[in-house]
């Protein structure tokens, strides 16, 4: 079992912290692909629209009469054939969501969460202790943690920081979520992932209680081999075999 350190925001270790191997395990990138894409469906407004016949301005009056003239026929001044007609099967606003297991969706996650880990770009505070929502103290502190590039910060969902939301929303490339709100999208959006003790500890056990049986005995197998086939009794004969022995 992996175990990372756990910091205060002034860089200093102040504990460790056991990480299950059945979340902090395995990464599956096919189903980061999907989950990403399934996030990025539902952030598409959709409110694209073209304008058919109808709905185009112009009168409906028949321009000319049906023979006689030599010209081709025509009904309207809005008919889609002509300049400034209205579009035949054209987009219309419509939602692009779509349903997605919520299986995939948390072993998404763990594939997210491991794929921190393993890049050493998944860091534990005890924490987010912000006296006063100040955006250059909480800087200060982001660079004791070593973070340079874009980070993600989760804070339980029960806890109102409010100090913390101040002091995190004007820093560029800085995203602060609830536990409950973290998504596979944003841990691999961000460099640097930032879970306080309370939240990475109540999200790994509900990860790890998420996962099946079955995925469960395969871990736990993996390392101790094949189990053995367990004999198979011998077939009762029918009664027509029995008959034909006796002929």
């Amino acid at each position: 079992m992996a175990t990372i350190n756990i910091q205060n925001l002034s860089g200093a270790k102040v504990g460790t912290l056991e990480l299950a191997d059945e979340v902090f395990g395995a990464v599956n990138e096919d189903l980061l692909w999907e989950a990403v894409k399934h996030y990025r469906a539902g952030q598409h407004a959709g409110t694209h629209a073209t304008k058919n016949r109808w709905r185009v301005s112009g009168s409906g009056k028949k321009l000319w009469k049906q023979k006689g003239t030599g010209r081709a026929r025509i009904g309207s001044i809005r008919s889609p054939l002509w300049r400034h007609g209205g579009t035949v099967h054209g987009p219309q606003p419509r939602s692009y969501e779509y349903a997605f297991p919520r299986k995939k969706l948390l072993g998404a996650l763990r594939s997210a969460l491991a794929a921190k880990f393993a890049d050493g770009k998944l860091i534990v505070v005890n924490a987010f202790d912000v006296k006063e929502p100040k955006t250059k103290l909480f800087r200060e502190a982001l660079d004791n943690l070593k973070v340079a590039s874009t980070a993600l910060l989760v804070e339980e969902a029960k806890n109102g920081n409010r100090n913390l939301e101040l002091s995190s929303r004007n820093l560029d490339g800085v995203e602060l979520v609830r536990r409950n709100e973290v998504h596979p999208y944003h841990l691999l959006r961000y460099d640097c992932a930032i879970f306080t003790q309370p939240a990475i500890e109540k999200l790994q056990a509900s990860l790890k209680n998420s996962i099946s049986k079955r995925q469960r005995r395969t871990s736990e197998g993996a390392g101790e081999g094949e189990p053995k086939k367990a004999a198979r009794s011998p077939r009762r004969r029918t009664r027509h075999e029995k008959a034909a022995e006796v002929a």
